[in-house]
């Protein structure tokens, strides 16, 4: 696609022309957040119908779904969805995703929602347009529709003796149909699409350069911008955010080549060149006088700052009677679970290019949320949604909010200023400062056992500051108060997935801390390291086998035979236990650990995605305190499968992502705010830290489709920390586990012991 012609043209070209047979739907306005929930509120109603299925009589067929593509492999399994019911070749078949001018409004894309969800108008819409050309057969041929039936693009008679090709059925015509809700679809025994292995769609044009990223985006008579942040870092709410700047020189960058344009609007500080190189020298020679912020919330006690952190109660589920089940309990357990603040850490800096012609705006995008995006937009410039044009092309991977919506917002004002079309990208070090952050969590957590080793109790406190980030430049120009906000996020997977007789779950609901928002997990991972891990103390206490203990308070029959089929594959050993402390004969610390648990997400109590369950293998270097996970074992129940190697090309991704968080991640903080500027003082896992994966794939492909983005990294973190503990004899309860860490837990491990030693000489 040539950048300039956008896709909102392909949609106007396909509504008015003849020989097409459109699916379509009546636009409305999209559904309203929730209350307590995240999404922008907008009354915008298109004024044109929403296409999903367009087949043309020159051969062509489009689909149209409002979701993007991360990087994922939902565009390659979207297209086997609709070419499965259209029975069209699905090399014919071009996907169009996210574009907000030519696509259905279905929201963000999040908690892996867009197999399990979203495509299913796609799958009707594909299959109505499939009956509605076997009807038309059937009006030619003078016969019984059900004499007929379609394949490979053609509309077949079953004895076989004619057939006429879709794009023949079509000449002439204009078939516009309303997407209906009670269509045929194909049985899953009959599918030869779904299911089965397909190619990438997006990977050709990646090996070859073609346009696909972003970041590549080149607009004749395009400028270069550049931005200048607060020194604020990653902090969003207070009354010093968009009222600190004091002075800006624009005379220091007068004389430097490129045309230089100094663009400020409160807080908000750009600069415009003919060249990038021009715009980089202009940003770094500004000078910028700036109002010293306040000292930013002090997060070295993440602990505490979580439980000082005000907030409200909110009660989620009580069963039975908890205080009287742990007045009788043969074991009481009190642990804490502290998860850190984390980011996205694209690879990438963030970027975006903005065009105006006239008084409408056209934005080439990273965004994984293209109709918010269009709304926020609105509320930033005013000039109506219907003039606000998001173009979605591939970024650097995000996995929730980083800030490829905020330099969408840099891009447009910088434009409008130059009166050209303007790319910014951001420094490696604005997008690490001001990424929004993966939120920290508290989990304090009591649980007991009978005197018969069962579980009997259950109690959960969760303290979670809010994710919220409103797009930066609506806070930095003063168009939304710099208040605090405060969602209901962080009841996640909060309830456990084992049978507890008697269970109470709370979350205190708080406002941010820092600038955060949802990283991919959201609030599900750090919950499921809690129930996981507490369940291994007990199973310890109990003295039973720890894949035993979780099958017998699993009513899961499918979460059951999942974690059964996981350790099968790992060849697990009941009651096998690892180095528990005592070095091997190489000096090493071994140990296997388990964790299983299903993405439960969406306002609660939420809906679940794929079922998960992870078996570590690793070892300590107890001189160094280094852990290196040798085998992931990973089992995973997603329902029916639409490409089984772009679900395994996911999980491998989640896992490792996963264990880069568990193992090495963590966001640092100053008097000013986040801290961690580069890839040195937040590292992730290099390809040499990378372990063997093995995945299992649960074959349910009579089942609807699960999501399965996420779901390998809910179980990872208490995985890791069961694993750590049996070559230990430890119990870690807050990643990330760095070398240090484990160190220092050794060191006074290792303390008393000497001592007693030293006592009895």
């Amino acid at each position: 696609m040539n950048p300039s012609e956008t896709p909102g043209a392909l949609r106007d070209a396909l509504l008015h022309r003849d020989g097409a047979l459109l699916v379509v739907r009546n636009p409305s306005a999209v559904a309203q957040p929730a209350p307590g929930q995240p999404g922008s509120a907008s009354n915008y109603v298109p004024h044109e119908p929403e296409v999903f299925i367009a087949v043309l009589d020159d051969g062509r067929v489009y689909a149209f779904n409002g979701h993007v593509d991360l990087g994922t492999g939902i565009r390659t399994a979207l297209a086997q969805v609709v070419a499965e019911e259209l029975e069209t070749d699905f090399d014919r078949l071009t996907m169009v995703l996210g574009h907000t001018d030519s696509t259905p409004n279905q929201g963000p894309t999040i908690a892996s929602a867009s197999i399990q969800i979203s495509a299913m108008p796609l799958r009707r819409a594909a299959a109505q347009a499939r009956e509605r050309l076997i009807d038309l057969a059937a009006a030619r041929w003078g016969c019984p529709r059900d004499a007929l039936v379609a394949q490979q693009d053609c509309v077949h008679d079953l004895q076989g003796h004619r057939r006429v090709p879709y794009a023949d059925l079509l000449h002439g015509r204009r078939e516009r149909l309303y997407l209906a809700q009670d269509v045929k679809l194909k049985p899953a025994s009959a599918y030869r699409l779904v299911g089965h292995r397909a190619a990438r769609v997006d990977i050709p044009a990646k090996a070859t350069g073609a346009l696909t990223f972003v970041h590549d985006v080149r607009l004749p008579g395009m400028r270069h911008g550049r931005v200048i942040r607060p020194p604020y870092h990653g902090r969003d709410s207070g009354a010093f955010v968009g009222h600190s700047l004091l002075e800006v020189d624009a005379s220091s960058v007068a004389d430097l080549p490129g045309n230089i344009q100094v663009v400020v609007h409160g807080d908000f500080i750009g600069v415009v060149a003919d060249r990038e190189e021009q715009a980089e020298a202009a940003m770094r020679a500004l000078r910028v006088r700036w109002q010293p912020p306040p000292a930013a919330p002090d997060l070295s006690d993440l602990k505490q700052a979580l439980r000082s952190n005000p907030s409200t109660l909110r009660p989620l589920r009580s069963d039975g009677n908890v205080a009287a089940a742990m007045a009788q309990a043969a074991t009481v357990l009190r642990n804490d679970y502290v998860w850190p603040y984390q980011m996205h850490g694209s690879i990438g800096p963030s970027c975006a290019v903005a065009s105006w012609q006239g008084d409408r705006l056209t934005v080439w995008a990273g965004t994984q949320n293209p109709h918010m995006l269009r709304t926020d937009l609105d509320r930033l410039l005013h000039i109506g949604e219907q003039h606000i044009e998001i173009v979605r092309l591939e970024a650097s991977g995000c996995y929730g909010r980083n800030c490829a919506d905020d330099v969408c917002a840099d891009a447009a004002l910088l434009a409008r200023a130059a009166g050209a079309p303007v790319r910014v990208q951001l420094t490696r070090a604005q997008e690490h400062l001001w990424d929004p952050k993966g939120t920290a969590q508290l989990m304090e957590v009591c649980a007991a056992i009978d005197h018969q080793g069962n579980l009997l109790a259950y109690d959960m406190a969760i303290r979670y500051p809010s994710n919220d980030a409103p797009l930066l430049a609506l806070l930095l120009t003063r168009q939304l108060p710099a208040e605090p906000r405060t969602l209901e996020m962080g009841d996640r997977t909060a309830i456990p997935p084992y049978r507890y007789p008697h269970l109470q779950a709370v979350c205190h609901d708080g406002p941010p801390i820092v600038r955060a928002s949802w990283l991919r997990g959201v609030s599900a991972l750090p919950n499921s390291f809690a129930h996981d891990c507490m369940l291994d103390e007990l199973c310890e206490a109990a003295g039973a086998d720890r894949l035993e203990f979780r099958l017998r308070h699993l009513d899961d029959t499918r979460a059951r035979e999942l974690l059964q089929a996981t350790a099968q594959r790992a060849r697990w050993c009941a009651h096998a236990h690892g180095s528990r402390g005592a070095p091997e004969r190489d000096g090493m610390l071994r140990g296997r650990g388990i964790a299983y648990a299903r993405y439960v997400h969406s306002k609660f109590p939420g809906f679940g995605a794929a079922w998960g369950a992870w078996v570590v293998d690793l070892c300590v270097n107890p001189a160094t305190g280094r852990i290196r996970v040798e085998r992931v074992t990973y089992g995973q129940d997603t329902g029916m499968i639409v490409n089984p190697d772009g679900v395994r090309h996911q999980i491998h991704g989640n896992i490792i992502q996963s264990l880069s968080r568990v193992l090495m991640e963590r966001v640092a903080f100053d008097a000013a705010g986040a801290a961690s500027r580069e890839w040195g003082t937040y590292p992730i896992i290099g390809f040499a830290d990378l372990p063997d994966i093995d995945v299992v794939l649960m074959d349910r492909q009579d089942e609807p489709p699960m999501g399965s983005g996420e779901s390998a990294s809910v179980p990872s973190a208490a995985a890791v920390a069961n694993a750590l503990f049996d070559a230990t004899g430890l119990r870690f309860r807050a990643p990330p586990f760095t070398p240090d860490v484990v160190l220092k837990a050794l060191h006074s491990a290792c303390a008393p012991a000497q001592a007693t030693a030293a006592a009895s000489l």
